[in-house]
């Protein structure tokens, strides 16, 4: 009797071990299927199929437009004629520093006074015929370093060559380079303001830096380094300078001034522009430190 209840419990473990087993393949085989199908936490987002995977969705790619709005074709045609002076004004920058490179200083100044005439233009025209764009942005931004931030430094390098040692120059015009890039990453990820620049916008640097070349302002060559470096370092700054919009509104007689200056003496009365604009922005910031909020 003992021998045949032994048995008996033998085949009852042995059954409840096989129904254990199976049990744990079965929680396994689940628990490997929820994984498989990304269910989680007991959550399924549709009838579950056994051993059978739910693709992933696949996603699109977002098809990428360079110009907003309507596509007429006035409107491609406005585009294409403000990437075009965009494109001008790089052309005209490249020539520039082909012309420092063969000694033609003067005609690169002359041409980069031209880019920069361009580099206005192509802003006026997005915003007067309604085609601004982020494509634009970018491609303004681009134009304007190889322009400003590279073709003026040649230019000035060029010019003071034989004024200074050629690794002042060098150290110089590097800056200006440094300097132009940062002010222009910095232009493109800050908020715009309507009315002030913060720091010395790239293409009013380039105007000045091509002027003085052009005009063969007579200043020493450790003058005119400074002057770069100057130039380069207000850049950079954080002073408020004047929108042109601003400075146009300026009342008439102050206008007067400069245009009797330059009949008067055309170097002197650039110096001293240029000199008063360089002040202008501390000049600013100091007031509104001092303004009570």
């Amino acid at each position: 009797m003992r021998r045949g209840g032994t048995l008996a419990r033998q085949a009852l473990l042995v059954r409840v071990g096989r129904r254990n087993a199976e049990s744990s393949r079965a929680a396994t085989a689940t628990r490997a299927e929820v994984i498989y199908t990304g269910a989680e936490h007991g959550r399924s987002h549709g009838p579950a199929v056994p051993h059978l995977a739910i693709p992933a969705p696949v996603e699109q790619p977002a098809e990428v437009s360079l110009l907003p709005g309507e596509h007429t074709t006035a409107r491609r045609l406005s585009f294409a004629l403000v990437q075009g002076c965009t494109l001008a004004s790089l052309a005209l920058g490249l020539t520039a520093i082909l012309l420092a490179m063969h000694g033609d200083v003067r005609l690169a100044a002359a041409f980069l006074v031209a880019c920069v005439a361009f580099d206005g233009l192509d802003g006026a025209l997005a915003r007067k015929l309604g085609v601004s764009s982020p494509f634009g942005a970018q491609m303004d931004s681009l134009a304007d370093m190889c322009s400003f931030g590279l073709a003026a430094p040649v230019v000035v390098y060029a010019s003071l060559a034989h004024t200074v040692p050629t690794p002042a120059a060098a150290v110089a015009c590097m800056l200006v380079a440094a300097c132009a890039a940062i002010r222009l990453a910095r232009f493109n990820v800050s908020p715009k303001d309507g009315k002030f620049f913060c720091g010395v916008p790239t293409t009013l640097v380039a105007a000045v830096l091509a002027l003085t070349v052009l005009i063969d302002l007579p200043l020493p060559g450790p003058v005119q380094l400074a002057g770069v470096a100057l130039l380069a370092f207000a850049m950079v700054s954080s002073f408020p300078y004047a929108k042109l919009a601003r400075l146009v509104r300026l009342p008439a007689w102050l206008w007067l001034l400069p245009i009797v200056g330059a009949l008067v003496g055309a170097r002197l009365t650039f110096v001293l522009l240029v000199a008063a604009y360089l002040l202008s922005g501390p000049v600013m910031w100091l007031r509104t430190r001092h303004t009570p909020v």
